[in-house]
């Protein structure tokens, strides 16, 4: 395979360029070291100089190439072509974009999911979760910087990570029962975001038994 890389690569560019190939590889040898030397040499790569990209080892390997997912899920669904849709189309179409660019690899990402699922990793993973889930809010056009920017990525990554489970053993046609599933789950979150903000508007107009005795006791305020 020709060598994708600009003449002299630094460690980041080395590292993107050998992510999707390592992801390959790991179907069959998890990520490890033999498929990242197999991947250093499809690009014409010293595999010492591969290592040094991935210091981290498999995690490091994952790292790579679940950001190379957000990379190619950003290029298919850029936020200008989401906006004509309503959150809850923009949030499905990008977690079934993503999907469709994980469908050829999902024993790759079972191997993913199993070494991220080590005690010692649990903190990493939780980190790699977020950042896809907030890539996802932020194509979808969410500014939101109180509380909500924190609960709608946590609500959105325990979504897609249901979601995943099913598709990992999904074997309907286009992954119909997964994409049902999906939408059953967005459905329940809606209903949900719904009654919040029904319940904040009781709230807020609410009498307020304070104010009420306040204007009795100071009239005019």
């Amino acid at each position: 395979m020709a060598s994708i890389l600009p003449a002299d690569p630094t460690l980041d560019e080395i590292r993107a360029a050998l992510a999707p190939l390592i992801a390959e590889g790991a179907a069959f040898d998890g990520f490890g070291d033999a498929a990242l030397v197999d991947a250093a040499t499809r690009l014409g790569i010293d595999a010492d100089v591969a290592r040094l990209a991935f210091p981290g080892g498999g995690r490091d390997m994952v790292d790579a190439w679940f950001a190379d997912i957000d990379a190619a899920m950003a290029g298919r669904r850029p936020a200008e072509k989401l906006a004509t849709l309503k959150i809850r189309g923009r949030i499905t179409t990008l977690v079934e974009t993503r999907l469709d660019l994980l469908a050829r690899h999902r024993e790759s990402l079972r191997r993913a999911l199993a070494l991220l699922a080590l005690p010692t990793n649990l903190p990493f993973a939780a980190r790699l979760g977020w950042r896809s889930a907030d890539c996802m809010w932020r194509l979808a056009g969410d500014t939101a910087t109180d509380y909500n920017h924190y609960s709608k990525r946590t609500i959105l990554g325990t979504v897609y990570g249901s979601t995943v489970a099913v598709f990992l053993d999904d074997e309907s046609e286009d992954f119909a029962d997964t994409r049902a599933f999906l939408a059953r789950r967005i459905d329940a979150v809606m209903r949900f975001e719904g009654w919040k903000h029904r319940r904040a508007a009781r709230r807020t107009e609410r009498p307020s038994l304070a104010r009420f005795v306040g204007r009795l006791r100071y009239p005019g305020r």
